[in-house]
């Protein structure tokens, strides 16, 4: 399993510097939905119901294109409409200092449904990074680990450039999986710096 702090940087946009302070409350419902003022935070593709944006522009997304990312539509998410999630908390240990930390964020799933996306179907996601690490993991786990997409670290918005602005990431410390394990190992399917989720039946 790839380790985290050894992720090698393929992409970064400059562009996405200072997106949280950009967020508004523009809504994010389904088609005909308008696009957000704000920049977009997160981008969820594949299997879904309610896109709200149309597909890939190869001259505009230029690091999704990079990455090998392809869509003929999606929903983005923006900042508001992640806060506007009900927010978990968890404390798991981290492996960068070894000490537990608060993370809040709404759950993956609840994340996913903004995007129309059945929790009740067996599915595949694909979690990428904006340095283009990804992780495959399936929604049946996601679940179970009640993983969650946090936007927020001690009390404050994670930056972009840090582990965010968001981190798909569960309490490795109460998780059968996870908690024996040494605390470099417990966090490989948790990428931070998450932007893209990629949806996939079967």
């Amino acid at each position: 399993m790839m380790k985290m702090n050894k992720r090698r940087f393929v992409a970064a946009g400059a562009g996405l510097a200072g997106l949280w302070t950009a967020a508004t409350s523009v809504s994010h419902a389904a088609p005909p939905a308008k696009p957000s003022a704000s920049p977009a935070l997160l981008t969820i593709s594949g299997a879904i119901t309610q896109p709200n944006r149309g597909a890939l522009d190869t001259t505009i997304d230029q690091m999704m294109g990079k990455h090998g990312i392809q869509f003929t539509n999606a929903h983005a998410l923006d900042a508001a409409a992640l806060q506007r999630m009900p927010a978990i908390t968890i404390k798991p240990t981290l492996e960068y200092d070894s000490k537990p930390h608060t993370l809040q964020g709404p759950l993956l799933t609840t994340v996913l449904a903004a995007a129309g996306v059945t929790t009740s179907s067996p599915l595949q996601l694909v979690l990428r990074a904006v340095d283009g690490y990804n992780v495959s993991i399936s929604l049946a786990d996601v679940q179970a680990y009640r993983m969650i997409v946090a936007t927020h670290i001690d009390g404050h918005p994670m930056a972009l450039g840090g582990l965010g602005p968001q981190w798909a990431v569960y309490d490795a410390d109460v998780l059968p999986a996870f908690k024996d394990k040494p605390v470099k190992e417990r966090f490989g399917l948790c990428p931070w710096g998450l932007y893209h989720i990629e949806v996939k039946k079967g």
